[in-house]
């Protein structure tokens, strides 16, 4: 259908008339009769009668008004709707992360686009397992993923986001728990520990059972759990203590208290795809460093 001839059929619906059409259009009056009788030969139907000194909208009229309505307000939208996604100011952006990811500048990043760009479609996705969220980019399911870590493939973009200390959650009422001091690796062999299961979270599980392994500890398990808010719930029990990124501690656990682990760090990566010019991407990734440069001064 020609938005030009439904821009005709509002415009006579509006003005009650084909002059007073004609004239709002900068169009003869014969011109526009004629255009208004071939649609009507097209669509085989009348599109509006007389009624009094006005025409006014048959039936059939009414429904091709209420459409065109609606098509010529899209068609006026496009532009700016254009303009917008050139911009990175509209779409659809999924960011994947694991668990501590979402702690600190990540956090505050997401806050800010969602403030500064209410538009967006702004979707996140918890996972645990870093070659999931590898396969998340490849695939398209992800956009970008925080992850501690990315598979090796030249498909792959990845840069290094941050570093943090690896922190030991114990029980407050151990004796380890007593100072604040950061604690060498070797306490872990002095108390059972709380691990994610390794199918769950290859990585983090790795990480930890690596460390003891480097200082010949032969860990203890005293429980396993799937999430942080049941392993730190574990360890207020007593079930042993717990070895995750230090910004976990922002969850004051009642019941736990946190030492860091000396000479220990976790990396955490961002991932994309290699050569991904999407706008909405490179805002994002703005607000990232300009987040995590506060950060970093702060």
């Amino acid at each position: 259908m020609d938005l030009r001839l439904l821009g005709y059929v509002v415009a006579i619906a509006e003005e009650g008339s084909i002059s007073g059409a004609a004239r709002r259009l900068r169009l003869t009056q014969p011109n526009l009769s004629r255009q208004l009788r071939e649609l009507e030969r097209r669509l085989g139907v009348e599109l509006f009668a007389r009624g009094g000194r006005r025409l006014v909208p048959t039936a059939a009229g009414e429904a091709l008004l209420r459409r065109a309505v609606r098509m010529l307000a899209d068609a006026e939208a496009v532009p700016n709707d254009v303009r917008l996604a050139a911009e990175g100011k509209t779409g659809r952006l999924t960011v994947g992360f694991a668990g501590s990811g979402i702690n600190g500048a990540l956090g505050d990043a997401l806050g800010r686009l969602r403030a500064e760009l209410p538009d967006v479609d702004l979707s996140l996705v918890e996972l645990f397992d870093d070659a999931e969220m590898s396969a998340g980019i490849l695939d398209g399911n992800l956009d970008v993923a925080v992850q501690r870590l990315p598979v090796r493939d030249a498909r792959l973009a990845t840069r290094v986001w941050a570093r943090e200390p690896l922190t030991l959650f114990l029980p407050s009422v151990h004796p380890l728990a007593r100072t604040r001091e950061p604690a060498p690796v070797s306490v872990l062999g002095e108390i059972p520990l709380v691990l994610w299961p390794r199918e769950s979270a290859p990585h983090a599980h790795d990480e930890i059972t690596a460390l003891c392994h480097h200082a010949g500890i032969v860990p203890r398990i005293g429980a396993r759990a799937r999430t942080v808010q049941t392993i730190l719930a574990l360890v207020a029990a007593g079930f042993g203590a717990a070895v995750m990124a230090d910004s976990y501690r922002v969850l004051h656990r009642e019941g736990v208290t946190p030492r860091r682990l000396a000479g220990t760090a976790t990396t955490l990566h961002l991932v994309w795809r290699a050569g991904d010019t999407d706008p909405l991407l490179t805002r994002f990734m703005a607000a990232l460093n300009t987040v995590k440069a506060r950060h970093r001064t702060e």
